[in-house]
């Protein structure tokens, strides 16, 4: 039988990184908070859009998670759908991977994609990236 402080340091160790994770998260989260992205050139600019004239697939993201730290999903949906989509799925891993750490599994990773899911998510981010630019989905672009 293993003795509760053990198992207590034990867990403490496993939920380092999920720890180290979130205070990551929080950190650039706040940033974004802080210093408004809506305010032109604040983080720089697009080189995609600097090129091509049209918004990229991650364009707004830093204005929708702007709004998500204000409480303004409506405003984070407008600015990039995609990016709150992305944020939750974030949330939703991470809550995951703690829940895992907590129940034994120490060596959990935050998330396994494989080749099939990453190219999911590329096609995702480029059919986002086509339709935002298309009359169609002109309601999608920031």
């Amino acid at each position: 039988m293993t003795h509760p402080d053990v198992l207590a340091t034990s867990t403490a160790r496993a939920l380092r990184a999920p720890a180290l994770a979130a205070g990551l998260g929080l950190a650039a989260a706040a940033v974004l908070h802080l210093r408004d992205p809506h305010d032109s050139g604040t983080y720089g600019f697009c080189p995609f859009q600097r090129l091509t004239g049209l918004p990229c697939p991650g364009c707004g993201g830093l204005r929708a998670v702007n709004d998500l730290t204000r409480g303004d999903v409506v405003g984070a949906l407008g600015s990039n759908a995609v990016a709150v989509v992305m944020v939750a799925a974030a949330v939703v891993l991470w809550c995951v991977w703690v829940v895992r750490r907590v129940r034994g599994d120490h060596t959990a990773q935050l998330v396994a994609v494989g080749t099939r899911g990453g190219l999911a998510v590329l096609a995702g981010l480029v059919v986002f990236g086509v339709l935002r630019v298309t009359p169609w989905g002109s309601w999608l672009a920031p």
